[in-house]
């Protein structure tokens, strides 16, 4: 290979050294080089994102199995206040019937009271 230095002492490179094919692998190397590390954040991200997506799934069916046992549990609340209005009205007609004058009595005074408050 032909050397020269050229005016301000920068060695010059002669002969067979062609500069358009030194910046183009020096640019291939930098194209290369980018694409290594658009890669491997791809990689990163693509890792970051199933995370949260599989994060996320478990969050809904956390919260699907909470709406589903709120929802089982709501469904017995009316079959539990028939079982409770038909105890308080059997306990009731118990009463009525063990003390019949006495229930009817106590209904009287309490609608004589009534009447006379809603006259004030």
């Amino acid at each position: 290979m032909d050397r020269t230095t050229a005016i301000g002492g920068s060695t010059a490179y002669g002969g067979n050294s062609n500069p358009a094919s030194t910046a183009g692998a020096n640019l291939e190397g930098a194209a290369q080089s980018a694409h290594r590390t658009v890669d491997a954040v791809a990689d990163k991200t693509t890792e970051q994102v199933g995370r949260v997506s599989d994060t996320v799934h478990r969050a809904v069916n956390s919260a699907a199995d909470a709406a589903t046992a709120a929802t089982e549990w709501a469904s017995t609340l009316p079959d539990q206040a028939k079982q409770i209005q038909a105890k308080v009205t059997d306990a009731a007609c118990a009463s009525i019937r063990a003390r019949p004058l006495t229930t009817v009595a106590g209904a009287l005074v309490v609608g004589y009271l009534i009447g006379r408050l809603a006259r004030l």
